[in-house]
């Protein structure tokens, strides 16, 4: 843990990209206190990691200020989306694809 002299304006560190518990401590050591709306249960929180933070890295605060942290990127944001494949699959290459099957199209079935 890192000391930081008590002045009364400290810079907000970066958090994005860390876990929770890794945010905690660097916002300690840095003299700010963390704040994250989606995770009530935030100080029990581990390995959860950092995607946004209010106010952005660099900003000056007073020191004791609130800095918001949020671990998830909601339906809004996007995300990665669905990874595996789903049907349908595209047909397969060559002629088959670019011809129509042999015989008459309009030939009645019985």
């Amino acid at each position: 843990m890192r000391i930081t002299p008590k002045t009364p304006e400290v810079r907000v560190p970066r958090l994005v990209g860390l876990m929770a518990v890794d945010a905690r401590e660097t916002a300690e050591a840095r003299g700010v206190l963390l704040a994250a709306p989606d995770r009530p249960d935030f100080h029990r929180t581990v390995v959860d990691y950092v995607v946004r933070q209010f106010p952005q890295p660099g900003a000056e605060v007073p020191r004791g200020a609130v800095v918001t942290v949020w671990f998830d990127l909601g339906d809004a944001e996007g995300g990665a989306g669905v990874r595996e494949p789903r049907p349908p699959r595209p047909p397969s290459g060559g002629l088959r694809r670019e011809l129509d099957e042999p015989g008459d199209p309009f030939e009645l079935l019985r």
